[in-house]
């Protein structure tokens, strides 16, 4: 009996920068409003839709081709995260359900917390600049939650800015991921951690 192995190559491309960019670009448009730059608007739902949402689910499944158990749950969740986010914003808006709950909204906010506190433990084998973006967006859901406890106006605005330095980080580690591959080089350093 034959009992050769075939070996498949893997040659499709890498979905981190494409998952990275569309995470970091809608975190600071979300946030240049909530620091108090301008009002919720279509563009921010858009974002939220199409590239925060649908392009990290594209990159998260395109991730479990690459046997990256990490980068599949990150990007599918947090695609997940936009889509549930404009559903909770855009639904009572048409009529179909009461908006969320002060309380409500805490505890959507603390779940993700945790959740990306998790993933923030999983970033200390991979890189620095994983590890800040997490870190940075654990901060931010833990704000976010305050803020609406509180109802802490300048707190609001602080978690504003600290989210434009979340979605900056992610923006930067997308980059890193996309010039250094296409360069051959590190013209970013991204601070691989050492196994």
């Amino acid at each position: 009996m034959d009992q050769s192995i075939i070996a498949i190559k893997d040659n499709s491309a890498n979905p981190a920068p494409l998952g990275l960019f569309g995470f970091g670009m809608t975190t600071v448009l979300l946030n240049l409003h909530n620091a108090g730059f301008y009002e919720m608007n279509s563009m921010i739902l858009a974002m939220g839709l199409c590239y925060g949402g649908l392009a990290q689910i594209v990159a998260g499944i395109m991730e479990s081709k690459k046997n990256n158990s990490f980068g599949m749950t990150a990007f599918i969740s947090y695609g997940f995260f936009w889509l549930s986010l404009v559903v909770l914003i855009v639904m009572p808006k048409l009529g179909w359900v009461a908006a969320a709950s002060s309380k409500g909204m805490i505890a959507y906010l603390l779940m993700w917390g945790l959740f990306t506190f998790l993933l923030f433990i999983g970033t200390l084998r991979i890189s620095r600049a994983l590890q800040f973006v997490f870190a940075t967006l654990t901060i931010l859901f833990i704000l976010l939650a305050a803020g609406d406890a509180t109802g802490n106006e300048t707190l609001k605005i602080f978690t504003g800015y600290e989210g434009i330095l979340c979605g900056l980080s992610a923006i930067y580690t997308g980059a890193a991921a996309l010039l250094n591959e296409v360069l051959g080089k590190t013209v970013l350093p991204i601070g691989l951690v050492k196994k």
